[in-house]
Parts: C-alpha cells; structure tokens; sequence
C-alpha cells in the first residue's frame, strides 16, 4: 500500500512539473508578436555572426578536416543550454515566490520547471546540429548516441549548480547579474572557439577543471570525432565528482536555508 502511494506522489508531481513547465514555455513569448520565436531567433543569429566573424571575415579555415562552422556549433548549442538554463534556474525561486509561500508546495520542483522550459530549445538545436551535420557529410551513427549521455551530464551539472545559485539569489539578488557578468566571458574559457591545439598542455589541464569543458569535447567527440566515452576515463570520473560534491552542497544549503524563503521574498 505505501509503494503505491508513493508512485502516485511520484506520478503526480511529474505531472505537476511537467504542466508548470508547459506554462512557463508559454508564458516566457506570451505578449510578444513573434512568440516563441524570440526563443529561438538569439541562439541562431549568434551561430550566423560567430560564424560569419570567424569563417568570413578572418578567414578561419577548417578545424582539421572539420568545417569551421559546424565544429563551432558543435560546441555553442550546449553552451546556449547552459547559459540560458543557469540563469533561469538561479532567478526560479524569486520568479515563482507565489508557489514558495504556498505551504504545501514542494518548491524543490521549481528549479526542474524552469530546467525543462529550456530543455525544449535545446532539443531544437540538437536536431538542427544533426542536420547541419548531414549537410556537411556527418552520417548519424553509434557515437551520435552519446549526445544523451552529454545532454543527461549537462543537465545535472545545471541543476547541482543552479540549486547553490537559487538558494543564494533569495538572500542576494545581485547573483543572478554576477552570473550573467560571468557568462559573458566565460564562453572563452571553454573550448567553443579556439581549439585545444592552440594551447600548451599545461594550459589544457588547468582548462580542463571546468567540468563545461568535458561537456563540449563530449558534443564534439559524439558528433565529429567519434570518440568514445571511456577514452575520458579520468576526466569522467572527475565531471562525475564535481556533480556530487555541487549536489551535496545544494542540497544542504537548501535544506539549511529554504525555511527563510517565504519571508524573503
């Protein structure tokens, strides 16, 4: 009798999740002319002046046997998923404050609704990477099914993260402008535009403690060079400890801190 009370708890708060997550896709273009399309407009139009600035106007010529272009959005699609979801989740718990003072909501839900929202862009961008792909020449094969396992990776690295952000963005509002501050240079810290070559090996391990950067070789490993997984041994089993560590901190600062929300905000 218990396991199924649980299941319906679990089923309903999926359900629950999923519709508030439906509402906040709608409700981030509604009142706009164009709608969703703004969702998707600022993503393109950078990977157009990226690519235009790099492979037109400097003249940047193929990474290897790789066209420029597709190895750059290779790299820039998880970095707009990132990028947007951070942010979204940080500002979750002050954007949705009627839902956190409502005593018999589990607010631990809100950052997923916001995570989801963004989840559907990215799935659009995923589908456009496999076309460009093709274009280019890239059949979708095995390796291509890595990009579930990254897509996975990354999201984990966004919710144990935006979780410490979320708790501190109630008590400090100015978080949310810091980590925007951050993302504007923070692009250049991870292999997106420059490639690994360009740099000494000693520069590469150090580069190589942003878990974002595991992150972006994977997309690129799964689409491009057919790399697999386990040939990151090391490097995976130091992401995966990055993701415990920042989930364990998240959820103590949460559990610490969330009996002060409703007064904050």
């Amino acid at each position: 009798m218990m396991n199924q009370d649980l299941k319906f708890v679990d089923k309903r708060k999926m359900t629950m999740i999923m519709n508030l997550a439906r509402n906040d896709f709608k409700n981030k273009y509604s009142g706009s002319v164009f709608g969703v399309f703004w969702g998707f407009a600022p993503p393109i139009v950078t990977i157009l002046v990226y690519g235009f600035v790099f492979h037109i106007g400097f003249h940047i010529r193929p990474m290897g046997n790789v066209p420029y272009l597709f190895w750059l959005v290779t790299g820039l699609v998880p970095w707009f998923f990132f990028s947007d979801s951070i942010v979204a989740v940080t500002n979750c718990f002050t954007e949705y404050s009627y839902l956190v003072k409502k005593v018999v909501f589990d607010i631990r839900m809100i950052p997923y609704v916001k995570l989801i929202s963004s989840l559907v862009i990215h799935f659009f961008f995923l589908i456009l990477l496999l076309y460009i792909g093709l274009l280019y020449g890239y059949i979708p094969g095995w390796y291509h099914l890595q990009l579930l396992y990254y897509t996975a990776a990354l999201i984990c690295l966004i919710l144990s993260a935006g979780f410490i952000t979320a708790v501190f963005n109630v008590f400090f509002k100015d978080i949310s402008q810091i980590i925007m501050l951050f993302l504007q240079f923070g692009i250049w810290l991870v292999p997106i535009m420059w490639n690994t070559t360009m740099f000494s090996e000693k520069w590469i391990f150090i580069l190589k403690f942003n878990p974002l950067f595991y992150i972006i070789q994977g997309y690129r490993d799964s689409l491009i060079y057919h790399v697999p997984v386990y040939a990151h041994t090391v490097h995976t089993v130091y992401f995966w400890c990055c993701i415990f560590i920042l989930a364990l901190s998240g959820r103590y600062l949460f559990r610490k801190l969330n009996v002060h929300f409703a007064d904050l905000l």
